[in-house]
């Protein structure tokens, strides 16, 4: 197919006044006006030919990657002969890869071909198509240019973004910490006795033997073992509140991270993981994971995780999820709140688990909120919309503390900080030994 480009638009646009003036000031000459259009219609079909034609093309995309990541698509053309001044391409994919569905670049000349690369950052989990392809170059006078089309079958999976488990920085933590890569016994403030030690100062004075200090006379502390074997479960709430973006990423993602990373760590220190997500209804529910060579297993089953336009159901949910566990655990529950009456449900369903397991609940700050609060009012509208803002913050507030009320520990933090905190918390109940 052979195209006029913008330049040849921009030549005709420019041509018509000229016409008008040669049909004003000389109505013989009229003919000068057709001649012109047609000789610019030439000059575009001549342009677009010596071009060159298209020998091949081809698209390379990544096959797997992480949401909230960048990856590159890469686009390489050759041709046979001719001269070309620009060659485009442009193509079309799911809007989970790139805004509004639509991917556009320049090539450009490289070793006797063309090539050009396309930066992108998956916004949701999922698969992606890459469905059709338009290639266009145009000639050296950039006139004309020649376009072909073509349907592409690739597809790019997008999986739950696991960096944090990669970080040096927990790599690090793992190698050097108590829960290392070689299994061994650990001290610390868990329930099964272990050992005597001096005491020192700091230590709490609870753990004080006293009959054995007597017997010695020399102050002696009681060391537990930290309990192993362990029930952990990610619920995660895939409503409508927890779809929303918050630094560009859906919250679930921010949360699903956050579980991976944890959960990560507690394998490798000895403890079973099992991921659970709900929505009207529970969506997804896998078995208890126990070694840290099977954590793609969870992987993939958080990649499962859909996004739903609906409010969460945590009755049925959590009722669900309560009939399933047979013994203690500890269930870190994602999840997030608009209005009281959302929030009232939800205390009262989190409330019934407390009696038999340890519950951790996980949210995350809402930063926009927190700035609309403080802005400085300039107007009846900025002012309506901070003390707006100020009162939901106050309800989340009255949430937390509902929570913390009942027994339920909570952490809240900024979206960057969420995985890290999470990690703490877990291990501050492990080291207490609540859970076992």
């Amino acid at each position: 197919m052979i195209v006029p480009t913008l330049r040849a638009a921009v030549l005709v646009a420019l041509a018509a006044p000229v016409a008008l003036v040669i049909a004003a000031a000389a109505p013989g000459a009229w003919i000068a006006a057709p001649a012109l259009g047609g000789a610019l219609l030439l000059l575009v079909l001549a342009d677009a030919l010596v071009a060159g034609a298209l020998r091949d093309v081809t698209l390379t995309a990544p096959r797997d990657v992480e949401v909230g990541d960048e990856a590159t698509l890469l686009g390489h053309a050759q041709f046979s002969g001719g001269q070309r001044s620009r060659v485009d391409l442009a193509l079309a994919l799911d809007p989970r890869l790139a805004p509004g569905g639509r991917a556009a670049f320049p090539l450009t000349r490289a070793d006797g071909a063309w090539r050009g690369t396309f930066a992108f950052t998956p916004s949701r989990r999922g698969t992606g198509a890459v469905d059709r392809l338009w290639l266009r170059w145009a000639g050296p006078l950039g006139l004309g240019a020649r376009q072909v089309s073509h349907p592409l079958d690739q597809t790019v999976r997008v999986w739950p973004n696991i960096g944090f488990v990669r970080s040096p920085a927990l790599q690090t933590f793992l190698k050097d910490a108590q829960y290392g890569l070689i299994a061994r016994r650990i001290r610390g403030e868990g329930t099964q006795f272990e050992a005597l030690t001096e005491y020192e100062p700091g230590m709490d004075r609870r753990r004080i033997d006293w009959k054995s200090s007597a017997r010695h006379v020399h102050l002696y502390a009681k060391e537990f073992e930290t309990e192993r074997n362990n029930q952990i479960v990610f619920a995660f709430d895939c409503g409508q509140t927890m779809c929303e973006p918050i630094g560009g990423v859906p919250r679930i993602d921010r949360a699903v991270s956050a579980a991976l990373a944890t959960s990560y760590v507690a394998l490798k220190g000895g403890d079973r993981v099992a991921l659970f997500g709900f929505a009207a209804r529970p969506e997804v529910s896998t078995p208890f994971v126990t070694d840290s060579r099977e954590f793609h297993r969870l992987q993939s089953a958080a990649a499962g995780l859909d996004y739903h336009a609906q409010e969460p159901n945590f009755t049925l949910a959590l009722a669900t999820l309560a009939g399933r566990l047979q013994r203690r655990s500890l269930i870190v529950i994602f999840s997030d709140f608009t209005d009281p009456t959302s929030a009232e449900l939800m205390i009262e369903s989190i409330g019934r688990l407390v009696a038999r397991h340890v519950v951790l609940f996980v949210t995350m700050t809402d930063e926009e909120l927190e700035d609309l609060a403080m802005a400085e009012p300039g107007d009846m509208q900025a002012l309506a919309m901070s003390v707006t803002a100020d009162s939901l913050l106050r309800q989340r507030a009255l949430v937390t503390r509902r929570l913390k009320q009942i027994g339920v520990d909570v952490v809240e933090a900024p979206y960057s900080q969420i995985g890290t905190r999470l990690i703490d918390a877990y291990l501050a109940i492990k080291r207490t030994g609540a859970i076992g």
